[in-house]
């Protein structure tokens, strides 16, 4: 049975890394955008 190699344990780990700093960063402005559609429905 051929084992993972060194390689498995940096990349997995550096792609879910990268994920979750893509998600973090679209979600906020997704949020972002979202509380000033509510601002401006509020002044209307």
């Amino acid at each position: 049975m051929n084992t993972p190699g060194p390689e498995h344990f940096i990349f997995i780990p550096g792609v879910l890394l990268i994920g979750i700093v893509l998600g973090y960063i679209l979600g906020g402005r997704s949020a972002k955008a979202q509380l000033e559609r509510r601002r401006r429905r509020a002044r209307e």
